[in-house]
This record gives structure tokens, C-alpha cells and sequence, in this order.
């Protein structure tokens, strides 16, 4: 079963790094998405905050026990 864990090969936290994983798609894409969703909801204050609490609430891989 796939988890969503945060990588540590991350820019800033992992956190883009991990949904790409856990998606199969490449990290560019995502955080593409990730800044253009965050322009459009906010003017990026939005998915800044968003991000901190992805990285606050998602494991790091190592974390995680099978």
C-alpha cells in the first residue's frame, strides 16, 4: 500500500517531492501546479500556509514504520 511520506531529497520540506512519489509523476509538475494553484487562491500567502501544514502533518520517510 502507498503512503504519503514527505522526501528528504526536498527543496524545502519534502513536501512536493513526496506527492510526486505517491502520484508517479515528476516533482517539477507538481510544484509548477503547486505555485500557479497558489497564485490563483491567494496571491500565494494561501498555499504558503497550505504547505506549512502539509509539512507539519505529513510524515518524514524515514518516520514511518511498516
Amino acid at each position: 500500500m502507498k503512503k504519503l511520506v514527505r522526501t528528504k531529497k526536498g527543496v524545502f520540506a519534502g513536501v512536493c517531492g513526496g506527492i510526486a512519489q505517491y502520484l508517479g509523476i515528476d516533482v517539477t509538475v507538481v510544484r509548477l501546479i503547486w505555485v500557479v494553484g497558489s497564485i490563483i487562491m491567494g496571491a500565494g500567502f494561501l498555499g504558503l500556509v497550505i504547505y506549512i501544514i502539509c509539512a507539519l502533518i505529513i510524515p518524514l520517510e524515514d518516520d514511518i514504520i511498516d
